[in-house]
């Protein structure tokens, strides 16, 4: 009989920084609507939230609070069991996506290296299109099990939308994996610290992830699902209290995500630009991972501000736009630029020149 050993340092190590990482994406997620209100009040020559704390830094927590404590509703024609699924799915497979992402280098401890990533799979980038394909499901299942028009009529937008545009962001990454060589996301990292980001090699590439992100998030000009002023309230317009919350916060999360992988795959990730990644860990030690971390966030809000920055400055599509450029204008902008990468990296391997 052969007994199974378990490292239970491993075990430790791993609950731990899975612990961090869904109360950090949660904070982050809570603090951009607080982020949100304050770009949107800057661009409007507004002030803003100013009442709950300095600046109205607790506004977040007041309106959790406020969330938390509202009544909770489901109404009687509804799927109860759905009803109550819809947004605990779509917030499962918001956090499920950040298991693969490199937070940072390393940090040493009891003699042990502690890598700052929960899972490094040779497939991370498969592992993220899965996972966020499935986010398609919470939409769909809190439409439906409404059982309201408006609420069924904005789920299916949402899922064409998602649908049509997650075939572009795949093919615009086809080509990046062509430069790459790899699907594991600490790798590509890896080969951009010298400072050749791959943003330098597939800017196209980088711009019709980017729209393709803002689609996948249902963010302006993109919030179709959520068109107030066409389906009332969009698909989670019967929920209230924390349902509610859970769906608005799965936005927050899943754009949170889609700017830390925007970071990883094109500007870097944790690398700090002109800085020797190993002779920084001899001068400061575990504090070179730590340093790293800040200079990966310093990436993500500047994404994220771009993302409010969009939304209060450009007006929403109509349904009829918004697919004619996902289907007649970012794929065959992202099959060409796939086809251009392959004929380039065809010359490059066969040491031709032009």
């Amino acid at each position: 009989m052969v007994l199974l050993s378990f490292d239970w340092f491993l075990i430790i190590e791993k609950a731990i920084l899975i612990s961090i990482v869904i109360v950090a994406s949660l904070v982050i997620a809570m603090y951009e609507t607080w982020g949100e209100r304050k770009v949107a009040a800057f661009i409007q020559d507004r002030i803003g939230p100013d009442r709950a704390g300095f600046g109205g830094i607790l506004q977040p927590l007041a309106d959790g609070m406020k969330l938390f404590m509202k009544e909770e509703i489901i109404p009687n024609s509804s799927n109860k069991f759905l009803f109550v699924m819809g947004p605990g799915l779509a917030m499962l497979t918001a956090m499920m996506t950040s298991a693969v992402i490199p937070w940072g280098g390393h940090l040493e401890i009891m003699g042990r290296t502690v890598p700052l990533q929960i899972a490094d799979i040779n497939i991370g980038i498969l592992y993220v299109f899965g996972v966020v394909s499935l986010g398609v499901y919470g939409v769909m299942i809190g439409g439906w099990a409404s059982n309201n028009k408006f609420s069924l009529m904005a789920a299916l937008r949402g899922a064409s939308q998602m649908i049509s545009y997650e075939l572009a962001m795949g093919l615009s990454l086809i080509a990046l994996l062509m430069l790459t060589g790899t699907l594991s996301l600490r790798t590509i990292v890896e080969q951009q610290s010298t400072g050749h980001w791959n943003i330098w090699y597939q800017p196209l590439g980088f711009i019709i992830f980017f729209v393709c992100a803002l689609a996948e998030c249902n963010r302006t000009p993109f919030d179709l699902p959520e068109a107030e002023s066409e389906l009332n309230f969009g698909y989670h317009q019967e929920y209230s209290s924390m349902k509610l919350g859970f769906y608005l916060f799965a936005e927050y999360v899943n754009m949170f995500i889609s700017c830390v992988i925007m970071a990883t795959l094109f500007f870097g990730g944790y690398d700090i630009p002109f800085v020797n990644d190993a002779h920084l860990y001899e001068i400061w030690g575990n504090w070179a991972a730590l340093a790293q971390v800040v200079m990966l966030m310093a990436k993500v809000i500047f994404g994220i501000f771009v993302f409010m920055w969009i939304r209060w400055t450009v007006p929403r599509f109509r349904y009829d736009q918004l697919m004619n450029l996902g289907w007649k204008g970012l794929i065959p902008l992202a099959l060409a630029n796939m086809v251009i990468t392959a004929v380039v990296a065809l010359l490059k391997y066969n040491n031709w020149h032009f």
